[in-house]
Order: C-alpha cells, then structure tokens, then sequence
C-alpha cells in the first residue's frame, strides 16, 4: 500500500515537500513515480525514481524546480518542489512499478500499485 500525503495551500513561489510511504510492500527493484492531474485535465507525470540506483527522470515543465529523492531506511520518496505556480495546482499521486525499463519511467502502464493521492493548490 502507497500513502501519499504533504500537499496543502501555497503561495506562488513558495515550497512543499510529498511524501510517498509504502507499507506492507517492500520498495527494493522497484520504480516509484509521482503523477499529477489538474481538475479537468488528464493525469501527467511529474518525476520518477528508480530505488535500486536512484536514476530518476523528470518531466520538463518541472525540470530544475522539483527533486525526487529516496530514503530507504524508512521505505518512502520525496518530492521536493521549489518556486512552485499556479499551474501546479493538482491532485499528486504516487505509484509504484517494479521491472521498469528507464524508458518506461514516464509511462502511466508501468506501474502497477498507486496511492490516493495528496491535493496542492498554489496560489497566486
């Protein structure tokens, strides 16, 4: 089971930091990846991290603002975001895939387990 939690009310420019925590399953040769979706809008991906080597891929419109990191003591990813917009705004979700090819890192299919999701909402 993933739990994805952290979100809340920000103001353009300021930080929030999700955290995604797995329990009852191990995250060892897994993936693990956050998707976002604004209200009427498709889900996208945001970031992703590979457990075991910690690769991580990022979509461009977060690229330089958002870190996605691991901590494997306590089974659980982050994702830092800085200088956050309007355009953030969404519902964030993580999933977890586990055999997944780095190509496939951005692809909704390759994962198989997702948590509930964590609501942010930037301000302007």
């Amino acid at each position: 089971q993933l739990q994805a939690f952290g979100g809340g009310l920000v103001q353009a420019g300021g930080s929030l930091r999700l955290s995604c925590a797995a329990s009852g399953r191990t995250l060892s040769n897994s993936c693990v990846g956050w998707f976002r979706q604004a209200p009427g809008k498709e889900r996208e991906f945001v970031a992703a991290i590979r457990w075991s080597f910690g690769n991580t891929v990022y979509a461009d419109y977060v690229k330089g603002r958002f870190t996605i990191s691991r901590d494997k003591a306590k089974n659980t990813v982050y994702l830092q975001m800085n200088i956050l917009q309007p355009g953030d705004t969404a519902v964030y979700y993580c999933a977890a895939g586990y055999g997944t090819i780095l190509s496939m890192m951005p692809q909704m299919r390759a994962y198989d387990y997702w948590g509930q999701g964590t609501l942010v909402t930037v301000s302007s």
